[in-house]
């Protein structure tokens, strides 16, 4: 513990650096879930891959670790670049002790808000400008993350439930063939979410599901 105290007041330069590294890192470490969810293309895969397992009525398959999973990976590959960018534009500078830990934070906003920004309805950003009193910016470098990231955030719960309502249509589809089916043979004591489960899955298989699903998330995000 004392030698925790005597980093962070020792005065040797290289000691404060040390110190503002190790800042750095544990403050990253606590907001890292928040940013995951809210800064990146998270919410929307995981929200569109939740769909998709209610829809077919798997219940707790595929298991929530596995799609949780599927969404962290897709979120590393899609994010990919902004993340590059912010190591190349803030991080490695700060490490090398070219820029201050102000200019890094301002530096690293940027890929963030360019990012979030192109997948930002104006309506939603309009909204939290408006209620902030806080003048039209003129570029995307103006816009405050406080007003940004929540924006952001119902822009894309808004658009993986359009996408989930695109994929709850097909497999509507088939439980009122079914319902429809055993009303005419009389089975009315039969569930209709027993018979029609294998069909949806084999329409989702049949049809390459889990493909289309990420190929659609990924033409999303271009």
């Amino acid at each position: 513990m004392n030698d925790v105290m005597n980093m962070f007041s020792n005065t040797d330069p290289s000691s404060v650096s040390t110190s503002v590294k190790l800042l750095l890192l544990l403050t990253v470490l606590s907001l890292a879930p928040s940013i995951l969810i809210l800064m990146t293309c998270f919410t929307r895969i995981i929200v569109v891959l939740s769909f998709v397992r209610t829809s077919l009525a798997t219940q707790q398959m595929p298991p929530n670790q596995v799609l949780v999973g599927i969404a962290l990976f897709l979120t590393f590959f899609i994010m990919a670049p902004v993340f590059h960018d912010v190591y190349d534009d803030a991080l490695k500078p700060l490490f090398d002790e070219k820029i201050t830990l102000d200019e890094a934070y301002d530096k690293a906003s940027v890929p963030m808000k360019d990012f979030m920004a192109k997948h930002t309805r104006q309506k939603d950003l309009s909204l939290f400008l408006n209620y902030a009193k806080i003048e039209k910016p003129e570029s995307v470098k103006e816009i405050p993350l406080t007003a940004l990231v929540p924006a952001y955030a119902i822009s894309e719960l808004k658009t993986a439930f359009q996408m989930g309502f695109m994929i709850f249509i097909p497999f509507l589809i088939i439980d009122m063939a079914v319902a429809s089916i055993l009303m005419s043979m009389g089975m009315m004591m039969l569930p209709p979410v027993m018979i029609s489960l294998p069909f949806k899955i084999l329409l989702f298989v049949m049809v390459d599901g889990w493909y289309l699903i990420t190929h659609s998330i990924l033409d999303g995000f271009q």
